[in-house]
């Protein structure tokens, strides 16, 4: 018994720590089961107690897994990340819409449990992801030069009314305009000095659409060009400099957030994880794995790697604040050093 108190492992099981998960298991002589540290069952007597490297180890003296924490599968988050990306994949493979019901019988789970969980691990709604990943297929049919009939009957749309209902906040414009590279589209933009160096905003009529960082002007405009190609570009607006000042006002304090609305364009997995990324609390680092499991992906560490990297809102979608599973600074678009300086003045140094 008094091995067993002086174990650490021991303070483990008191305070049902998650944190321990996957480093022992432990068993209980009197019930003949073993249970992951932070099972939520009756506290043991100690002297009952014993500990075990893994599952493998705790069986093969006899012990058998407990059902209520089933020591013997996957976490319970994993399992559920894993639940929910296989309705992912499934809302991406089909033909037509499926209902609520359809999904949460597929992952046997009530309706109301899966809508819930769903939303918990993804950030969207059902409807809501199935929504986007119709207007990824658009947006990709469309760049493509598809018809855009053609494309949104394609992309799994019943109708083009129901289609047109939604245009505006899937692609972001009138559909004909964003298969003409964002023809009739005004898009705004100024450029600020920060002592990140140069800060470039640019803001479409719904919200800020990019924010860069850079050292060279023309570069900037023309990465602004690039994304935009055959929209009208205004510059110096007098009207847009609040909005570019307070954009460098929130580079040079990160903390403070963006108080202007954003308009945010990318696949459904993009936004679940620009969504995420926006969650994390200043002064706080993620890994890429830990935001992967945040989406719901637990396996997609190097996707959310590439969505980081896409990510067109510099600072106000923070993807300075995810770093490598070993706390050491990774790739940043616009420099590590920046990203050093960024996360610096998070933490108040």
């Amino acid at each position: 018994m008094t091995l067993t108190i002086d174990d650490p492992r021991w303070q483990a099981v008191l305070t049902r720590d998650a944190k321990a998960e996957g480093r022992f298991v432990y068993s209980v002589a009197t019930t003949g089961v073993y249970c992951r540290p932070a099972c939520a069952s009756r506290t043991p007597n100690p002297r009952n107690v014993a500990f075990h490297a893994d599952p493998g180890a705790a069986e093969a003296v006899g012990f058998r897994p407990c059902k209520r924490c089933r020591p013997n599968e996957a976490p319970l988050a994993d399992r559920q990340a894993a639940l929910i990306a296989a309705a992912c994949r499934r809302i991406e493979a089909a033909e037509e819409p499926l209902s609520l019901g359809e999904l949460s019988d597929g992952a046997g789970l009530s309706p109301h449990h899966f809508h819930r969980l769903f939303r918990a691990i993804t950030g969207l709604t059902p409807k809501g992801y199935g929504d986007a990943e119709r207007a990824r297929k658009v947006r990709e049919a469309l760049g493509s030069g598809a018809q855009v009939t053609e494309a949104l009957y394609d992309a799994g749309f019943g109708s083009s009314g129901r289609f047109y209902a939604a245009a505006d906040e899937a692609l972001g414009m009138r559909p004909a305009a964003y298969r003409r590279g964002g023809a009739e589209m005004e898009i705004r933009y100024g450029i600020g000095q920060s002592s990140l160096g140069r800060v470039l905003a640019a803001s479409s009529d719904r919200g800020i659409c990019s924010i860069m960082l850079g050292d060279d002007d023309s570069a900037l405009v023309g990465l602004l060009e690039s994304r935009f190609p055959n929209a009208r570009l205004i510059a110096a607006d007098p009207a847009f400099q609040d909005s570019v000042a307070q954009v460098v006002a929130m580079v040079e304090e990160p903390a403070r957030g963006l108080a202007l609305p954003l308009d945010i364009r990318g696949t459904a997995f993009q936004r679940r994880v620009w969504q995420a990324l926006q969650a994390i609390p200043p002064g706080e680092t993620r890994s890429y794995a830990e935001l992967a499991r945040a989406v719901g992906e637990p396996k997609a560490a190097r996707a959310v790697a590439a969505a980081c990297a896409a990510n067109k809102i510099a600072v106000a979608v923070p993807c300075h604040r995810v770093v490598r599973g070993d706390g050491a600074l990774s790739g940043y678009r616009w420099g590590v050093e920046r990203k050093r300086n960024l996360l610096s003045r998070e933490a108040g140094g």
